[in-house]
């Protein structure tokens, strides 16, 4: 059995995987015009402080060059974070408050963003197109400058700590808003969701900062020697490919274990057609009810793959007994309920994220009340993603032609649904899956109809048959 661990969870692999191919995409006409703004509000704020500030050391063109160079070179190494990702500029940046004039501070973080920038973009690793986005990278730097300058605190002093500590969380603050105000912008995101992502990039900045003040002060007389941080570049580099190959290596393994899924699945198909379509029908069915009832992105990955896989284990199960038109008799019944051992099994055995899966596909016939099969287990200690797939499950089994019975209609199955709720089924995924089925319906199809009599569902051991 693979004991390979996939290390990322669904919601850190959605926006990394999104992040990732983004950087390759021409912005967009909301991109464009939000660039304009936030880099042209940047600017605007930025020449305005270095024009009207007065600086309290003289611009050394070729100490400034040797900053902007190190602080590019430092803007090279990210180290991912979902959709963001965390630089160690602040061993840069904070000397350059420091020991270069530091209301031009600003504008030249801007220009190491753009030579950092222009560099991906003749790699390939970003559209050309975002290098507009580098005056709106800079922003963060506002805030620490304009404290500084306010502050008297421009020259590196150790009586200025207090002020150094508040010119860090003006940079903090400044950031989270920049990037709030973008991100609703651009992608919908809340404030929350953006300090998720910052809270790499922020730690990070806090655990540089007070060696970029050593720095900065060691060489209050010899501005250019703090550049001799850079040493460290290599050691951080190293860190960073670590991290970032653990990462690709996880994302790699999620993309084959949903090749290998995906594959499973076409095998059952070949195998019997009826169950392979049906599964693509429950795949469809049991997202739409994860998503009515709000289920974390974790949650939603298990009841995809779930449902994807849920019927695999019928491969071992003989096809006379899958297409039999008829009810099963004990026997046969038997030999079918052994499918999702079946399943789990054939999921343990290719391990990783699908050994997850296999807990999922062995629980997918387990009952509300505890009277469902392998293992009899009952309420919330069978996985939410079961319990979802158990309905969609049997409710597409019920509206869809088998080949002992004609579909039932939408009301009738509905009527099932609700009869069997808190029995069979979980009541919170039973109303969430009629919610889904009856979305788009008119009002006069939403009545429902007196439960189906016996004979219109064949008598098994459970209420309603599930496929």
């Amino acid at each position: 059995m693979s004991t390979t661990k996939h290390d990322l969870d669904a919601a850190t692999e959605r926006r990394i995987e999104e992040s990732l191919e983004r950087r390759q995409q021409t912005l967009t006409r909301r991109e464009w015009l939000g660039t304009l703004l936030f880099s042209g509000g940047f600017l605007a704020a930025a020449l305005a402080l270095a024009v009207l500030a007065t600086p309290a050391r003289e611009l050394s063109v070729p100490v400034a060059i040797a900053f902007v160079a190190a602080y590019a070179l430092a803007g090279r190494i990210e180290f991912t974070s979902g959709a963001g990702y965390a630089i160690p500029t602040q061993l840069v940046f904070v000397p350059m408050l420091l020991l270069l004039p530091t209301p031009y501070v600003p504008l030249l973080v801007l220009a190491a963003n753009l030579a950092a920038s222009a560099a991906d973009a003749v790699r390939g690793d970003v559209a050309p197109s975002r290098l507009l986005l580098s005056p709106a990278d800079a922003a963060f730097a506002l805030g620490p400058a304009i404290v500084l300058v306010l502050g008297g605190g421009q020259l590196p002093a150790w009586e200025h700590l207090p002020l150094y500590a508040l010119a860090l969380a003006a940079q903090l603050l400044v950031e989270f808003a920049a990037y709030t105000a973008r991100a609703r912008l651009f992608h919908g995101l809340g404030p929350s969701e953006v300090l998720s992502e910052l809270r790499l990039a922020h730690r990070v900045d806090v655990l540089l900062s007070p060696i970029g003040l050593l720095a900065a002060i060691a060489a209050a007389d010899a501005p250019a020697a703090a550049v001799l941080v850079t040493a460290l570049f290599p050691l951080l580099i190293g860190f960073e490919r670590e991290r970032e190959g653990r990462i690709q290596h996880s994302l790699e393994l999620g993309r084959a274990y949903r090749g290998t899924a995906l594959l499973l699945r076409d095998l059952l198909e070949d195998d019997d057609e009826y169950t392979g379509h049906h599964t693509e029908d429950v795949v469809q069915l049991s997202v739409q009810v994860g998503e009515e009832m709000g289920v974390d992105e974790d949650a939603l990955r298990a009841t995809e793959m779930g449902a994807l896989l849920h019927d695999i284990g019928k491969i071992a199960v003989p096809d006379e007994i899958i297409n039999k038109p008829g009810p099963l008799n004990d026997e046969e019944w038997a030999i079918m309920k052994t499918h999702t051992v079946e399943g789990e099994r054939m999921l343990q055995q290719v391990g990783g994220l699908l050994s997850n899966v296999g807990v999922v596909v062995r629980a997918s016939h387990e009952r509300w009340d505890g009277g469902g099969y392998p293992d009899g287990l009952a309420g919330d200690a069978i996985p939410l993603a079961a319990r979802i797939i158990s309905a969609c499950d049997a409710f597409n089994a019920m509206t869809t032609d088998r080949s002992y019975r004609k579909a039932l209609p939408l009301e009738v199955a509905i009527a099932e649904l609700r009869k069997n709720s808190g029995t069979q089924f979980a009541p919170e995924v039973v109303d969430a899956l009629v919610a889904v089925v009856t979305r788009d319906l008119p009002d006069w199809q939403l009545g429902i109809a007196e439960p189906a009599a016996p004979s219109r569902i064949e008598a098994q051991p459970q209420p309603v048959q599930q496929a």
